[in-house]
């Protein structure tokens, strides 16, 4: 064998073998960002099987409410019902406001503000929340690494032939930086 084909063999084991390795360590990021997701989703689903009761025990005191249970539960629905990263970032900020002013209506029910039941319901909640925030920032993160590994040259080459494409980061919808409006004499506005 020739001194030209063994060097021409030895590029095409380099390229293979980095291939290989492009590829496997794009499949572990991409796996990871799926994990990551499922996080979040596993948190917003702790959330949401918590709302019920945190509703049913400020409906036994706040019966007239039902234009703010009505709003949790339509916010709830949407959430489980979110088919993308974009759709539950959207449901879920509509829930987070929906929750906001279910817990404004708390505060003008002082006997349940001491229940014990309410009491641990919202410790729960809010433990949640700070659940779900720590999920969204590891998604991200994976986000951002498996995106950056993607549009880094060689990569880039092997990842645009096997079809990785960019994620979608969590992000917060416009105005979730706006303290929700509580109006009890008027409906809200969405």
């Amino acid at each position: 064998m020739s001194k030209t084909a063994m060097a021409i063999i030895a590029v095409v084991l380099v390229l293979a073998l980095f291939a290989f390795s492009s590829y496997n360590s794009l499949v572990n990021l991409e796996e990871a960002v799926d994990s990551r997701w499922s996080q979040v989703e596993n948190q917003l689903q702790r959330r949401s099987d918590l709302i019920p009761n945190l509703v049913a025990t400020v409906k036994g005191y706040a019966a007239h409410e039902e234009a703010v249970f009505a709003q949790v539960n339509e916010a709830r629905a949407k959430l489980a019902g979110a088919q993308s990263v974009r759709d539950a970032a959207q449901a879920d900020a509509q829930l987070s406001g929906a929750l906001s002013r279910l817990l404004a209506v708390v505060e003008n029910y002082p006997n349940l503000k001491a229940d014990a039941n309410f009491r641990q319901l919202q410790d729960e909640l809010a433990g949640t929340e700070n659940r779900i925030a720590v999920a969204r920032m590891d998604y991200n993160n994976a986000v951002q690494r498996y995106n950056a590994a993607i549009r880094r040259f060689p990569t880039v080459i092997f990842a645009r032939l096997l079809g990785f494409t960019p994620r979608e980061y969590f992000q917060a919808e416009p105005g979730a930086r706006e303290a929700p409006q509580v109006n009890f004499g008027a409906p809200a506005q969405k």
